[in-house]
């Protein structure tokens, strides 16, 4: 086993003395995740990335929701969690399946087996914190700042913007336990049900946020957003389908800050300059839409 290996494995102190083989997972851009297999059992090792408590990660929080996720069926068992000067480390039980792309997601019969997936924990215990989109936009805005990165000049209209449509959505919601990051990359399919990782922007909050997201990551159309609130209501309602909307540019100006931030704080290699543009670009053109409008009165309707 050679050196970098046992570092990893000394972040788990019952794992040092123990032979494993330990393989980099590719595909996060925010922490190091790695696969250990030990004798007949397998796990994913995260080991939080420099800063993430900047991005509103609260590593004892994501624990708690991981752990009730797993409780509900939907998400990966928790083994241990260490916390210390050097890392923060989460060990949860490696999941066998298929992971799922983008694609994948928007067939019909997978995005119905999917949002059966987000009732369960939508509709399961309590997470422990909060989580608003438009609360860690600000957060995100001000910590960039003062880390000395630059926003382009359309920065007030984009502002303008977010007022317009937290306005409109309103502060009498419901909340409800809400993963609030559902890329395709967090869902695997283990042949029984479908399975979700990556609990660290997890908290109760807007369950229509968690569905804006899912659209926006997946790219679904005018027709699949409809389908996608017919499985999870069994209607649509106008109201409804204005409050998807809305969330998904919401999604994608989130999306837009935190790589922002990320320009000022991560170490990892990756183009956050190239990400945040693009969300705030796709951002701003589905905010020049006639539709915008629309979904702002029909929302408050």
């Amino acid at each position: 086993m050679d050196q970098e290996q046992r570092r990893i494995l000394s972040l788990v102190p019952e794992w040092q003395e123990l032979d494993a083989v330990v393989t980099a997972l590719s595909g996060g851009i925010t922490n190091q995740n790695y696969r250990v297999d030990l004798a007949d059992s397998s796990f994913v090792l995260r080991v939080g990335g420099k800063g993430t408590h900047l991005l509103g990660i609260d590593r004892a929080r994501e624990r708690a929701c991981s752990e009730v996720a797993a409780q509900v069926g939907v998400g990966a068992e928790v083994i241990t969690y260490h916390s210390s000067e050097n890392a923060e480390v989460l060990v949860t039980r490696f999941i066998s399946g298929t992971n799922l792309t983008s694609a994948d997601a928007a067939r019909p019969a997978v995005l119905t087996r999917i949002i059966e997936a987000i009732q369960r924990y939508h509709q399961g215990p309590a997470f422990p914190g909060t989580f608003s989109p438009f609360e860690t936009v600000r957060s995100y805005q001000r910590l960039a700042l003062a880390e000395g990165v630059t926003f382009p000049e359309t920065l007030p209209e984009v502002l303008h913007l977010m007022e317009l449509i937290e306005s409109a959505i309103g502060s009498d919601l419901q909340p409800c336990p809400c993963h609030n990051d559902l890329l395709a990359s967090n869902f695997i399919d283990d042949g029984q049900v479908i399975r979700i990782i990556d609990w660290e922007y997890a908290g109760m909050g807007d369950r229509f946020f968690d569905l804006g997201n899912f659209a926006v990551n997946q790219s679904l159309n005018e027709e699949q957003c409809e389908d996608l609130l017919q499985h999870y209501f069994g209607m649509v309602r106008t109201p409804d389908l204005a409050h998807l909307h809305l969330m998904r540019l919401t999604s994608d100006l989130r999306e837009s800050f935190w790589g922002f931030l990320q320009l000022g704080i991560s170490t990892l290699d990756f183009d956050y300059h190239e990400y945040a543009y693009r969300h705030l670009n796709r951002f701003l053109q589905n905010a020049a839409t006639p539709q915008f409008t629309q979904w702002l009165h029909a929302i408050q309707a």
